[in-house]
């Protein structure tokens, strides 16, 4: 096998021995390695010390409100669909400690934050969650005001995607131009050949190309990489829910009195499932506690989300009282504010938001009954510009 240093947008094959290496190399280097492992019931988001900790022989079904897993009948390492959470969980923290202080001689000392790791290497990064770490990018990094946290955590990661070879129930990235293969945001992408035990990568970066030159590959064959390409445009084929963005913003923004509303929050739990697994939602609060004594304090950034009672609360009491119009202000902001905010839907169709919902709300379906709802009024097509990688 070849040894020498791929170029950007070079493809190579290696073996599961090599990815191995690739994960014990990253580590000795100084990275974190997070990855898909199997943890309560779940594919889910975690440190991973090596290959043998991936969800060998695993996949899962899925479909509205329901997540099972699986067990294949091949030891593919990345032959599942998304779990309940990704790399957000590590960009973006559930619960970020801001600062803690504690009184000292009567003055107020604030104290250090414990490190976080230098560096994390994410692996088995679907291409709907590069698109949503772009997201992210624009919101935390890009926009008018940069989250520090963000900053530190992302410009300190590398990523390794994977390229989807089977479609779940819920997903839709077509509809969304996100999936199934990695465009671009990416270090190396790996197309798994699950029945070979190969992987056809593709260099992303000059840090990809780097750290792919150090472990075993090959220029792949032919027919690697034929195999490789018809299983992601298979997958493509095999989405079978679409979400029509044609004139979306507006459809929307003009339904604010639409009857389906009311429908779906008769479902609608408020149980903020759908904000917790969504990949782009970035939403916080921020709560501050101290001891009894009052000695010490700690301030502490915490997910939110627009489901919650307090979420809108201003003096006075909350803006949104009803579960049916928190619902519409997620949707709507996710698929019509969010162009206005950012210039890109803040969907990405990775169908979490489905999987999860214990009430079975599916947006895609969703926005086809309002569509149908407003059918008398002639849909305006509007351009969104694609999710933009950095």
């Amino acid at each position: 096998m070849e040894t020498t240093l791929p170029a950007v947008g070079a493809r190579a094959t290696f073996d599961v021995h090599a990815l191995a290496s690739l994960i014990s190399l990253l580590k000795n280097q100084g990275y974190q390695v997070v990855g898909p492992t199997v943890r309560d019931g779940a594919v889910t988001c975690d440190v991973i010390e090596g290959v043998e900790d991936l969800p060998g022989g695993w996949g899962d079904d899925q479909s509205a409100g329901r997540y099972r897993l699986k067990k294949r009948g091949d030891a593919a390492l990345f032959g599942h669909n998304l779990g309940p959470q990704g790399p957000k969980r590590y960009l973006h923290p559930p619960e970020l400690l801001m600062f803690e202080g504690t009184r000292d001689d009567g003055a107020f000392r604030i104290l250090g934050n414990p490190p976080e790791p230098a560096k994390r290497a994410f692996l088995g990064v679907r291409p709907c969650e590069l698109a949503a770490i772009a997201c992210l990018d624009r919101v935390l990094e890009n926009d008018r005001y940069v989250d520090p946290a963000y900053h530190d955590r992302r410009h300190n990661a590398l990523v390794i995607a994977v390229n989807c070879t089977q479609a779940a129930g819920t997903c839709f990235c077509t509809s969304m131009g996100t999936g199934p293969r990695a465009q671009s945001g990416f270090d190396l992408a790996l197309t798994e050949l699950a029945d070979r035990a190969l992987f056809v990568a593709e260099v992303g970066s000059d840090d990809g190309a780097e750290l792919l030159g150090q472990i075993q590959h090959r220029e792949p064959t032919a027919d690697e990489t034929a195999a490789a390409d018809a299983l992601v445009e298979q997958t493509a084929r095999g989405i079978g829910r679409q979400l029509d963005t044609t004139g979306l913003k507006e459809l929307l923004t003009d339904s604010f009195d639409s009857p389906r509303w009311d429908e779906v929050a008769q479902r609608c739990l408020s149980c903020a499932n759908c904000t917790l697994v969504c990949p782009t939602c970035f939403c916080t609060t921020v709560e501050d506690l101290t001891d009894v004594a009052g000695q010490d304090a700690e301030r502490w950034r915490k997910w939110d989300s627009c489901f919650t009672d307090s979420f809108s609360y201003i003096h006075g009491g909350s803006v949104r009282l009803s579960v049916k119009s928190r619902y519409r202000q997620w949707l709507t902001h996710k698929l019509a504010y969010w162009v206005d905010q950012f210039g890109t839907f803040g969907c990405v169709g990775c169908g979490r938001c489905i999987t999860w919902c214990p009430g079975k709300i599916d947006i895609t379906e969703e926005v086809a009954a309002i569509r149908v709802g407003q059918a008398s009024t002639p849909a305006r097509d509007v351009h969104v510009p694609p999710v933009a990688f950095s």
